[in-house]
């Protein structure tokens, strides 16, 4: 079936079982911002294959909710399917619960519960019916089920911490809520609380799992783990059932007061809590794993020489083999993939998201995925932008680095020029202790607003810990939006990206990203002072930049980071390597190192 095909089939299935209206997020039974095949309806029934988007249908309207990461791919991938395009943020674009209440009008309103928050489903059911279905089930044929690879022990010299010490730590923050139970279902925080970690998500090295924590007791439910993290696990006083098993031991907590987060846990499980006394709020697993410890914080470190080696010569293999050679968009995305695993060895585990590897018009597009059938060979002119990353043994990482392959335009350098310079402005940041990423967010938007420009998109994400390259509470951003909760109070131990950019579409596009680490500054009269370390070790390409546009505080900021790089890098290289560090970390505006 093609998309119009899907969604005829789809509005059968409603005028069969009653909803007028029915809601397909991008979600699993865990709120995951990655999903494993067996949930991506989304995807399947409008095309649209972003990995943020809202597909809304009703008898005789189609809509496509997604933001401006997406709009450009959505615009594309969504032309002829009748499903309107809602670009979420802009003037007069109503929210998805605006749309949903108009199409519904006080009638049915249908959507899969294991896939919808327990927050979302009860502002629905205030409007309207509510009608907790699987629709796409009966149309999807060769739907995928759900797959358990097999879970294996992440050991505490690089989690830092046993699962003991962190099921004390969760147990604390219950008792100050005077909480019985609490019910985990995000992917990462259960593996984060647990030391434990699989494959069943791609990209995510996270396993399908649940948590139920009381003052006495530590249940996980997972399937297929190992004999040594099921002897880890039992040696930690936890205890093992199915991943199915949730609801028969969710349905014991009657009359329990038990911590849960709505804007997480799934509505059908929410409703096996109505007997209980539910406390809703973050889970303190959340905030505890995004401060890393000082046994992470080595090991990420570590993490990002290695990415800085491979990254390197990554560099230096693109500007000596284009021109030269056939390179292609995938090809180069292979490239970079392969130098991590080459140098990092068994320490490196995978990409932490599918590389981005855009060049031109293309990288106008935020997440754009160049495939090998399709993709676009690299011209000795112009611009790459390459968005990448890795799950190492010892951390996450995610950089992006835009790079010249030969002229280009003023415009090109222009904009190339103030997204360095946002980016280090923000990474020079020094802040009182208590701001939030929104505090901060205009140190490196504000380049941009000077010029008339911004981008459609926040500045930066946290970054887990070998687990989801994107995670919360910490971030950088500046719109705060009903229903998006604000960030979370930066902390020395959080990890950041710092990542701003220009997309014109149809021409360019320019990101520089760096992750950063949050630390402790000097102490004054005034309270703790904040600052940022980078943690990401990459030459940002010389080639691109227009001094005059920098400003001498600038150019210092670049020099020094280009310094720590040269430093970090260089015992790492040699030959003509080597000589290539040394003259993509000059000083700005020197012909060679001194």
């Amino acid at each position: 079936m093609d998309t119009r095909e899907k969604i005829s089939a789809l509005r059968s299935e409603m005028a069969g079982t009653g909803p007028d209206v029915y809601i397909v997020p991008t979600a699993d039974p865990h709120d995951s911002e990655y999903v494993s095949p067996r949930y991506m309806t989304r995807a399947w029934l409008s095309g649209f294959t972003g990995s943020a988007g809202t597909l809304v249908v009703s008898r005789d309207e189609a809509a496509l909710f997604t933001d401006g990461r997406y709009f450009i791919q959505a615009e594309r991938e969504l032309a002829g399917s009748g499903i309107t395009l809602m670009r979420i943020g802009e003037e007069g674009v109503p929210t998805v619960r605006e749309y949903v209440k108009r199409l519904a009008n006080g009638g049915s309103i249908g959507f899969d519960g294991l896939t919808m928050t327990a927050e979302s489903g009860r502002y629905y059911e205030k409007i309207g019916t509510v009608t907790d279905v699987d629709l796409a089930d009966n149309i999807w044929n060769g739907r995928l089920a759900l797959e358990h690879s097999k879970i294996w022990l992440l050991e505490e010299k690089y989690a830092g911490k046993s699962t003991a010490e962190k099921l004390l730590e969760v147990r604390e923050k219950m008792s100050e809520k005077n909480c019985d139970a609490h019910l985990i279902t995000a992917l990462d925080s259960v593996c984060w609380l647990f030391n434990i970690r699989a494959n069943d998500v791609e990209y995510c090295p996270v396993a399908l799992s649940y948590a139920i924590v009381t003052r006495e007791s530590a249940t996980l439910f997972a399937d297929n783990i190992s004999p040594g993290a099921a002897d880890y696990l039992t040696g930690n006083s936890v205890t093992i059932h199915s991943y199915n098993n949730i609801f028969d031991e969710v349905g014991k907590l009657s009359g329990k007061r038990v911590l849960i987060d709505e804007k997480r846990v799934n509505y059908r499980l929410a409703n096996m809590l109505k007997n209980c006394e539910c406390v809703s709020e973050q889970s303190p697993a959340e905030l505890l794993k995004a401060v890393k410890n000082g046994a992470e914080v080595d090991n990420i470190r570590k993490a990002h020489i290695w990415d800085g080696i491979a990254l390197t010569k990554f560099m230096y293999w693109l500007k000596t083999s284009v021109g030269k050679a056939s390179v292609t968009e995938f090809y180069a995305a292979e490239k970079v993939d392969n130098l991590r695993r080459e140098v990092a060895g068994e320490h490196f585990l995978s990409p932490s998201f599918e590389t981005i590897s855009a060049y031109g018009p293309n990288a106008a597009m935020m997440h754009y995925s160049a495939k090998s059938a399709s993709c676009v060979d690299l011209q000795p002119r112009g611009m790459l932008l390459v968005d990448s990353g890795g799950h190492y043994l010892e951390g996450t990482t995610d950089v992006t680095r835009t790079y010249a392959l030969g002229e280009i335009s003023g415009e090109e350098r222009r904009h190339y020029t103030l997204t360095v310079r946002a980016m280090l402005r923000l990474a020079a940041a020094r802040f009182p202790q208590g701001c939030r990423g929104e505090n901060l967010d205009v140190l490196a938007r504000g380049i941009m607003w000077e010029q008339g420009l911004d981008y459609r998109c926040g500045t930066g994400h946290g970054v887990g810990y070998l687990l989801s390259v994107h995670e919360g509470p910490n971030s950088f951003r500046h719109r705060i939006r009903a229903g998006v909760p604000v960030s979370a109070v930066l902390e020395p131990g959080m990890v950041t990206t710092d990542e701003p950019g220009v997309y014109v579409e149809g021409s360019h596009g320019v990101r520089i990203e760096n992750e950063l680490l949050c630390i402790r500054a000097e102490k004054t009269e005034y309270g703790q002072f904040l600052e940022f370390e980078p943690l990401t070790l990459a030459p940002i390409d010389l080639d691109c930049l227009d001094l005059s546009l920098m400003e001498p505080v600038d150019i210092r900021r670049l020099n020094e980071y280009h310094k720590t790089v040269y430093a970090k890098i260089a015992p790492h290289l040699s030959g003509e390597e080597l000589e290539f560090l040394g003259r993509y970390t000059r000083p700005a505006g020197q012909t060679s190192r001194r």
